[in-house]
């Protein structure tokens, strides 16, 4: 069972800093509406950590017959993303945008790099190597919905 927990726990919090940064960034970069990136913050908060629960559900079916396991991963995995998706609202609230945007990904990507830490010490392996090949995922992630919004916003005026 600790297994499950810690299988839905690492997930959840890494899908949670990654794609709760780029809707953030993107949204920030193509509307710069405050309104815009907390609602965004919400929906995917609910959504996308249903999303990925079911995902690993489903995945975990294909290949783990304890179905407490599976629903342990499961349940780890939605409440891990929901509740660290939901930190990213706390920023927006109380600084000006471009400085929650700024914490956030400050926030996120220390949060990247003390779980990618704690895992590569669980594993016996480098910790930063492990630590570089994930921020720089992260980062990319970042820089790339920046540049989408940046794009949207110039091509779709509103």
């Amino acid at each position: 069972m600790r297994l499950a927990l810690k299988k839905g726990f690492s997930f959840g919090l890494t899908s949670g800093i990654i794609t709760t940064l780029g809707l953030m960034v993107g949204l920030f970069s193509g509307t710069a509406s405050q309104l815009a990136v907390l609602g965004g913050i919400l929906t995917i908060a609910v959504a996308d950590s249903m999303s990925d629960a079911l995902g690993i559900h489903m995945s975990e079916e294909t290949t783990n017959n304890n179905h407490s396991q599976v629903w342990a991963i499961t349940i780890a995995t939605f409440l891990t993303k929901l509740i660290f998706s939901l930190t990213f609202v706390i920023p927006v609230l109380l600084f000006d945008l471009s400085t929650a945007i700024f914490v956030s990904i400050i926030w996120g990507l220390f949060a990247l790099i003390v779980i990618n830490y704690k895992l590569a010490k669980s594993k016996k392996e480098n910790p930063v190597r492990l630590i570089l090949e994930h921020l720089s995922i992260a980062v990319l992630v970042i820089i790339a919905t920046y540049l989408i919004g940046i794009w949207i916003s110039h091509t779709f005026k509103y």
